[in-house]
């Protein structure tokens, strides 16, 4: 069994930098997000399912899902939401499970943007936090998306306080300064993991 580190932080916090740090020391990384987006390309029952409920039209020419017409749908739907969410979350948390027992490095890595808000650290051995100023997220996050503060506002009032994250952790990463920070946070992390992991191989 490989050691489980779960990787999560409020959005523009950083997470897939720090990834990308882990991913410098050939450790697997395990990406909600890119799992997400898999179980519902082409030929998947994930989509299928998502075009028998809701019919062609949420597909676009290339026959691949129409996520902006899908993101309105659940929108103006809840009831819609809570269908997709109990129809995906399983397909996601088990393609998870199955990428975690292929993983061949020492620890492999986590990432789940929602950790703390859907309760999946039980997923993981470790939970990792990068944490970060909200004044920090908002810049980074209207920067990076081209959106203003109140739209950022809005997402950070639906995900976990930073406090409810930090209670929950067992690392945290606090990611306000530069890159040579970040790396050598991330390079100490790494050093703890690795005899930690011994005890799970």
């Amino acid at each position: 069994m490989t050691m489980v580190v779960g990787l999560t932080g409020g959005i523009g916090s950083g997470k897939s930098t720090v990834a990308d740090l882990f991913a410098r020391y050939h450790i697997d990384i395990i990406d909600a997000d890119i799992i997400a987006r898999e179980v519902v390309e082409p030929g998947t029952p994930g989509l299928q399912a998502i075009v028998d409920k809701l019919g062609s039209d949420i597909l676009l020419t290339d026959g691949t899902l129409d996520r902006a017409k899908l993101r309105q749908a659940i929108f103006n739907d809840s009831t819609l939401k809570h269908w997709l969410n109990n129809l995906l979350h399983p397909l996601i948390r088990e393609k998870m499970q199955a990428e975690i027992r292929q993983a061949r490095s020492p620890y492999c890595l986590l990432v789940i943007p929602l950790m703390v808000e859907n309760n999946l650290q039980a997923m993981a051995h470790r939970l990792l936090v990068v944490d970060v100023e909200e004044d920090v997220q908002i810049a980074r996050t209207r920067q990076r998306d081209q959106v203003d503060a109140a739209h950022v506002r809005k997402i950070l009032a639906a995900q976990a306080t930073r406090q409810e994250r930090l209670e929950a952790a067992d690392d945290v990463i606090t990611n306000n300064g530069g890159s040579t920070e970040l790396e050598a946070a991330v390079s100490a992390l790494h050093q703890q993991y690795l005899p930690l992991s011994r005890q799970y191989a």
